[in-house]
């Protein structure tokens, strides 16, 4: 992936908008060409970037299973699985955005304050 290519990934500092269109327009599938294909073979878990980006970021690890089962075995679409994943990110860009909100320069101070390790290399 390249830097330079900002749809080549999704930063903490993208809007909802944003990870909504990288994921929708960039997020390459495993999904067959047509419904009634997809149906009948499923998709392809192996080359689906949504399944992948699920694996690392939803945290209901019976859930992951469940989209897996269903999408490999064409019951769920490439959308239904992509706007999971939206979801999920969207929830974790936005947790961070708080948090980084909520930081104050007297944190940043304690934080990069020099002070001595404790025993580190006893």
């Amino acid at each position: 992936m390249s830097a330079s290519d900002p749809n080549s990934a999704i930063y903490v500092t993208d809007s909802a908008k944003d990870i909504k269109n990288k994921v929708n327009k960039h997020a390459f599938s495993g999904g067959q060409d047509s419904v009634e294909k997809h149906r009948q073979l499923g998709a392809n878990l192996e080359v689906d970037i949504p399944i992948k980006y699920l694996t690392f970021f939803l945290e209901d690890d019976a859930e992951l299973e469940h989209i897996k089962k269903e999408y490999g075995e064409g019951r769920m679409l490439t959308g239904e699985v992509k706007q999971r994943l939206i979801q999920v990110l969207t929830e974790i860009v936005e947790r961070h955005r708080r948090a980084r909100a909520s930081v104050t320069e007297e944190m940043v101070d304690a934080f990069m304050a020099v002070r001595p390790l404790p025993h580190m290399f006893d």
